[in-house]
């Protein structure tokens, strides 16, 4: 049997679609609130799967030392880059790919989660799933089958429309 436990993380930041088709070319932010759902097979003496408190040191640490508050860009947008960082001071973050709610969901189960959760010792816990809400109507969800020692992750989308208000 597994349990799984979740934490919220709220932050701010901007960020814009490379080659939208739409408003959100433009540099623009929202309001988010990201959802770490960890999972393990066993509970410790107090019967917690883990303390939320670890969970929330972790994600929300990283959050606030990375994204809270600055941009988040792909590391393609030449042009948002050198715009912003003629500001000073100024937080940018590059990731990988355009960040559209799916591709920071999928980064933070992929590249950040596995990375927090190993540095947790006394337990056996798996990150299991991320959901991204870009506003309150619209998120995107990566899960991970823990079952599996391989962990590939999934996209599922939670919305079949999205809207950018």
């Amino acid at each position: 049997m597994s349990i799984t436990v979740m934490r919220q993380v709220r932050f701010c930041a901007g960020h814009r679609l490379l080659n939208h088709e739409g408003k959100c070319a433009n540099l623009h932010g929202h309001n988010y609130i990201v959802e770490f759902h960890v999972t393990g097979n066993d509970v410790d003496e107090l019967g917690r799967v883990v303390d939320f408190a670890v969970i929330n040191k972790l994600f929300k640490g990283w959050i606030d030392e990375n994204w809270d508050h600055g941009f988040i860009l792909w590391d393609q947008d030449d042009n948002a880059i050198n715009a912003l960082e003629q500001v000073t001071p100024n937080r940018i973050y590059q990731l990988p790919y355009n960040p559209t709610a799916e591709n920071m969901a999928r980064y933070l189960m992929r590249e950040i989660g596995p990375r927090l959760i190993e540095t947790i010792k006394g337990y056996d816990l798996k990150l299991s799933k991320v959901v991204v809400w870009e506003t309150e109507k619209s998120s995107a969800t990566v899960t991970c089958d823990v079952s599996r020692e391989s962990a590939d992750a999934r996209l599922q989308f939670t919305n079949a429309t999205r809207s950018f208000n």
